[in-house]
């Protein structure tokens, strides 16, 4: 690639000649110009592409630089020689309005701050609602048999979360005991209460670990994974083609996904918990030394069927967060190249924390209702 710059009355002509390829250095149009002339004194830019060969977006990116160049200089552009080609494709590139980048040292002040963070909570406060009403229409038009279901993804939904979710759980429930009863047994030893030990194990599983430990697994392993199938859905554009087919896709997609892992939940806590009461027997027997009759014995007596529903209650309740909060990140994805991954992380760090928050809540009405 060359340039020449000459001057022609009170403008400059700039003759392009040769192949211009990407990897090539390119010439900086601002010391073209300021090496003639100074910039005040040039009133028009005119181009000779009579020698040009071939080009590619190199030229063009030199030719945008000599646009701004003039526009900061208030120098006119005459782009009549260069080819149609060429031209088009600035025309293209003009088109789009540059974004204004906010300089990185510009600091905002704490009001300004304020606002946004308020803006963004009621604008997700809002968008929260609107889906909670969207699935409940939904779930309303499938049972009055208004909209289509899709129970090819229920029954999936029901075996990836019961069957599919069963390692896992198994795995992390048995430590949860195990892990409980080992911490329990420590304290209680020194006092010589070891034979409470079991109402340990079986409360804290019962009430509060099982579910919870149930309710964060199945966050991090499904309600992920809705947030990915439907942000990918988003992606390509197949939510919007169920909606000009006459589908909504909350009732079609959605629904079947919330109402398997609802299904699903109460199942895996109770499942949840009978495990982790096997984990808290293996360390009564082989640390403590009771036998698993004064286990179950003193697990037995002081645990009543409330506990028990009471912690199948709360594993409902996180089914409905879980799949909720999953669902509702990948039909609110956005669409660019990292919105499946942005849309699974809120998944998993939403649902877990209405966990915590649904616990807490859901524990201080059983205090005060005595359950």
């Amino acid at each position: 690639m060359h340039v020449e710059v000459s001057e022609r009355g009170g403008g400059l002509v700039v003759r392009l000649e040769g192949d211009w390829r990407i990897g090539d250095e390119l010439p900086r149009f601002h010391r073209l110009v300021e090496e003639r002339r100074d910039p005040g004194a040039v009133d028009a830019l005119e181009f000779d592409a009579s020698d040009l060969g071939e080009w590619d977006s190199s030229l063009a990116a030199f030719l945008l630089d000599a646009m701004r160049y003039c526009k900061a200089h208030a120098i006119e552009f005459r782009g009549e020689a260069l080819p149609d080609d060429l031209a088009s494709l600035l025309s293209l590139a003009r088109a789009a309005p540059e974004q204004e980048v906010e300089p990185a040292g510009e600091r905002r002040s704490i009001p300004a701050w304020l606002g946004e963070q308020g803006m963004a909570a009621a604008a997700a406060v809002l968008g929260f609602a609107t889906f909670l009403g969207e699935l409940a229409l939904g779930l309303v038009r499938v049972m009055l048999g208004r909209e289509r279901f899709r129970w090819s993804d229920f029954w999936l939904t029901v075996q990836s979360s019961g069957a599919g979710a069963v390692p896992i759980v198994t795995l992390v429930s048995f430590l949860t005991g195990f892990i409980i009863a080992f911490l329990g047994a420590v304290v209680l030893v020194e006092f010589g209460a070891e034979y409470y030990l079991s109402y340990l194990i079986g409360f804290g599983m019962l009430r509060q670990m099982g579910p919870v430990m149930t309710g964060v697994i199945m966050t991090g392993r499904t309600g992920a994974a809705f947030a990915a199938e439907l942000g990918s859905m988003k992606i390509m554009e197949e939510l919007d083609a169920y909606k000009t087919l006459g589908l909504s896709p909350v009732s079609y997609l959605v629904a079947p996904r919330v109402l398997g892992l609802v299904l699903m939940m109460p199942l895996l806590t109770i499942y949840s918990m009978f495990v982790g009461i096997i984990g808290g027997l293996f360390v009564a027997m082989t640390v403590v030394g009771l036998s698993p009759s004064q286990y179950f014995t003193g697990l037995l007596t002081p645990i009543g069927m409330v506990d028990a529903l009471l912690g199948v209650f709360k594993g409902l309740v996180f089914g409905v967060i879980v799949a909720v909060s999953g669902c509702m990140q990948g039909v609110q994805a956005g669409t660019d190249a990292g919105a499946v991954g942005k849309a699974a992380t809120s998944a998993v760090v939403l649902g877990i924390t209405l966990i915590i928050v649904a616990n807490a809540v859901i524990d201080v009405l059983a205090n005060i209702f005595e359950i």
